[in-house]
């Protein structure tokens, strides 16, 4: 948190709570006219402090509410087989999440999907398709009690 000051961010709690905010009213919630606090957006952008707006959907609605975290272990451990698999796992839109760990797997992957047949056939069809996969192990999601989306400043 290089140079990061008390204005910067009180910015930055404030568009984690709302992205949509103006320059203006954002200002206005800082204390701090438009023209300081748009150069300070800028900066904590191309600093990567930002790293993108985003609009946050509901699964539910949308048909995507069957929420899977799906363990894997790769079937060899190595560079180009973690590039591998991680190169796969970028194309694959159901996986919305995806962490290397330590532990008993290799990677944790969160995957939305409509219904439990669709995730068997994403299993059988999708990531049964990938090479060095060794195995996975599937943890339904029952109800979500806490997510948050913002981090703490």
């Amino acid at each position: 948190m290089e140079n990061l000051d008390k204005v910067d961010l009180q910015i930055l709690r404030t568009l984690q709570q709302n992205a949509r905010l103006t320059t203006k009213e954002l200002a206005s919630r800082v204390s701090l006219s438009s023209t300081p606090v748009f150069e300070r957006l800028k900066r904590l952008e191309s600093r990567g402090y930002i790293k993108k707006y985003i609009a946050v959907l509901n699964a539910e609605m949308l048909n995507q509410g069957f929420i899977v975290f799906c363990h894997v272990k790769l079937s060899r451990l190595g560079k180009e087989n973690a590039e591998d698999f991680t190169r796969h796992i970028e194309g694959i839109p159901e996986v919305t999440e995806c962490y290397n760990v330590s532990g008993h797997f290799d990677y944790l992957l969160k995957i939305h999907a409509p219904n439990m047949k669709y995730y068997q056939e994403f299993v059988l069809n999708v990531l049964g398709t990938i090479d060095n996969l060794g195995s996975i192990e599937s943890t339904f999601v029952m109800d979500t009690v806490k997510h948050e989306y913002g981090i703490t400043i």
